[in-house]
């Protein structure tokens, strides 16, 4: 049983956050802002290195002064062959798994990278002269400029596509066999990912975050992104004068309406009594993706790793990646 819609409402749900008006327009600039921004990359071999695998450090430069960094493994002595590529992405506040991690998908024949999100625990970070982690935040992180295009997930998912332009490019890789995977904060980072680089063959989004904000904010649950929207109106709109404007501005880092754009083949993997990121909230996104697309439900698991998920992505993805 699902605890905001049964299955069969969910497979109809199209969302309640409204789109805003100039949602494309503002995409297509962000994406023309990426391609003035020089990646300056740089890929060196890592202090962590262990036997038959090839470990290196990515870093490159995103929008607005970002200086991201990545994970990379690769199978050894693979280094003239273009194998096939799998973008990881993490969960919100924290950081990429360690090297170890990363070595079953890379033995099965990836060249994996993890990148680490700006601003939160890992090392990526904004080149503003303050270093270091923020827990809690980011999602509200920019609305008080009044500009859209100074949110931090605005940035984040700018990010996300530059990391698989760079990845496409690279001599070691196949660009037709390139997929993405993470779940909730990450799987919402694979749904961008794929939405903004739209030549990501492969999206396993797992029970997704930053789906449908308003929806979530209706529903109560006092977790995951309810708090931050609780204290924003606590602190600055005690009386939801501006709750209209809020939720407009939120709706530029909607994921739903970036789901349209997506032409990869999709495996979103949902658990129904996830009140963290609602079900409903994943099916307003889900919903919209036109591409091929399947579904994993899991009637009784909240917000937590799935049984078997990585397993269940696996075996969708390797007969198709690996063909």
């Amino acid at each position: 049983m699902s605890v905001d819609m049964p299955l069969e409402e969910l497979l109809k749900y199209n969302g309640t956050n409204a789109r805003p008006n100039d949602y494309d327009e503002y995409w297509q600039k962000a994406l023309d802002e990426l391609d003035n921004t020089a990646p300056s990359v740089r890929l060196t071999p890592a202090e962590w290195q262990i036997p038959n695998f090839v470990c290196r450090d990515l870093w490159f430069h995103g929008v607005r002064g970002g200086k991201i960094y990545a994970k990379a493994v690769r199978p050894a002595g693979t280094e003239n062959t273009k194998l096939p590529a799998l973008l990881l992405f993490h969960g919100y506040s924290g950081a990429s798994e360690p090297w170890q991690y990363m070595l079953g998908f890379a033995g099965i024949g990836f060249e994996v990278f993890y990148m680490d999100c700006r601003g939160q625990a890992g090392a990526s970070y904004d080149d503003n002269g303050n270093r270091g982690r923020t827990h809690f935040g980011t999602l509200m992180k920019g609305v008080m400029d009044g500009d859209p295009q100074r949110l931090a997930f605005r940035h984040i998912y700018l990010d996300t596509a530059q990391l698989a332009r760079i990845v496409m490019n690279l001599p070691g890789i196949d660009p037709d066999r390139v997929a993405v995977y993470g779940q909730s904060q990450g799987g919402a980072l694979s749904v961008t990912c794929a939405a903004l680089e739209q030549r990501i063959a492969y999206c396993a989004p797992v029970f997704p975050y930053l789906s449908d904000h308003k929806r979530v904010y209706d529903l109560a649950f006092p977790v995951g992104v309810n708090e931050e929207i609780n204290y924003w109106f606590r602190t600055y709109d005690p009386q939801h004068k501006r709750e209209d404007w809020l939720f407009e501005q939120l709706g530029y880092v909607d994921i739903q309406f970036l789901a349209p754009r997506i032409k990869a083949k999709t495996l979103m993997m949902c658990g129904l009594k996830d009140t963290c990121c609602p079900p409903s909230s994943q099916f307003a996104m889900y919903n919209k993706i036109t591409a091929p697309k399947q579904l994993r439900v899991f009637p009784d698991f909240i917000h937590e790793t799935l049984p078997n998920q990585a397993d269940e992505m696996l075996q969708w993805l390797l007969p198709q990646i690996l063909a």
